[in-house]
């Protein structure tokens, strides 16, 4: 869950801590697992073949003790434990799908390329912005693979192992749903299966993640409870922070005026539509996605927009194409009003001055303390006067 420290409950009562293959010295539930049964986490390079296939290894520590038959086995162990006492919130974080892509061999048995999407080519234009996401991807796994030659069939390697992966957590999910059943519980029970990132696996020549292309922004998301109509499929566009405000309208809970999240729409949903806009922001980059028009921004000064209706493998850079100036302006209006507010709601705990508070008595009072969360999206606050001394 990327708690720093790691260790902080963060309002959960009950925790048991895996992180992700990438921090490897963290001393979580994991480590003493593993360290109880004599092995210890590896990073995958000394596994055979890793550099080679670009990551794409059989771990040696065995599936029955990997990170996500872990992180499955101890779900379902609160599930038998505990799921009958008392309504619950469960957030269940499989860290498997990342570098090493380290699945077991039972799990890649019938796969094959004809499975997988077709590799988004290279892009077409000579863009920094394709240079600054090989070379992020590749500093930020810190993991000593030369990606500079990529050749396809090393790529469908990647792509076969992450599906092994992805084949090893829907065998936990199942083995989730299996434990909610045998409670009785899954007929009760609202469940969202999502994602918090994808990873390029060759797409645009790339791995990881570190733009606004569709293979890193793109996620799964599928939903089940009561109520909800099965087997539809929802067009409209929702972001993984709408899970949230999902979550309280599940459970009867008003939603803060200040968030910024809403909920999922669809038969049987909470919410009636989905956003007009997606936003991303990156440290480095910005986006404006509309649902065919995807703007990126990127600290190097460049600017993409792609038509996702007519290219979507974003191919064909349309920015600075005069026909598409009104789009380009709208989008970058959106844009920068996104930012304004996200600016200004990032202040909001520090502003000497929040609505007219000049003009309020109470402000006056020593040791006034504002009310908070108080967004500037929000109607005024109101303010408890302090008793006299």
């Amino acid at each position: 869950m990327h708690f720093y420290p790691w260790d902080e409950r963060r309002g959960f009562q009950y925790r048991v801590i895996c992180e992700d293959k990438r921090w490897l010295e963290v001393r979580d539930d994991y480590f003493h697992y593993l360290k109880r049964h004599g092995l210890k986490k590896l990073h995958g390079n000394e596994m055979p073949g890793y550099h080679e296939n670009k990551g794409a290894v059989i771990h040696d520590v065995p599936w029955e003790h990997s990170w996500d038959r872990f992180v499955g086995s101890e779900a379902v162990k609160f599930i038998d434990d505990y799921g009958s006492d008392q309504p619950f919130a469960m957030m269940v974080g499989f860290p498997g799908p990342h570098c090493p892509y380290d699945p077991d061999e039972r799990f890649l048995e019938g796969i094959t390329n004809r499975r997988f999407p077709r590799l988004h080519p290279k892009c077409r234009v000579t863009l920094l912005s394709c240079a600054k996401a090989t070379s992020t991807a590749i500093s930020d796994l810190g993991n000593g693979v030369d990606y500079s030659e990529f050749p396809d069939d090393t790529k469908h390697t990647v792509r076969k192992h992450y599906s092994g992966l992805v084949q090893q957590i829907d065998f936990e999910v199942g083995a989730i749903l299996d434990s909610l059943r045998k409670k009785g519980l899954l007929e009760n029970t609202y469940v969202v299966l999502a994602s918090d990132h994808g990873d390029y696996l060759g797409d645009h020549n790339l791995i990881g993640k570190a733009s606004f292309y569709e293979s890193a922004i793109r996620v799964p998301m599928i939903a089940m409870g009561p109520g909800i109509e099965a087997g539809q499929v929802q067009e409209g566009l929702v972001e993984l922070r709408d899970v949230t405000a999902t979550m309280l309208s599940w459970a009867g809970i008003d939603q803060p005026a200040w968030y910024d999240a809403q909920p999922l729409p669809g038969e049987g949903m909470p919410g009636e539509s989905g956003r007009e806009n997606i936003f991303g922001l990156l440290g480095d980059g910005w986006m404006n996605f509309d649902g065919r028009y995807k703007l990126h921004k990127y600290r190097t000064g460049e600017t993409l927009l792609f038509d996702m209706l007519n290219d979507p493998q974003e191919q064909v850079n349309l920015f600075g194409n005069p026909e598409f100036a009104d789009i380009v302006q709208r989008l970058e209006i959106e844009l920068t009003q996104e930012l304004m507010a996200s600016i200004e709601g990032s202040m909001d705990d520090r502003l000497a001055q929040n609505g007219d508070m000049s003009q309020d008595p109470t402000f006056g009072y020593e040791s006034w303390n504002r009310p908070w969360p108080n967004s500037p999206r929000t109607s005024e606050a109101t303010y408890e006067k302090p008793p006299r001394v």
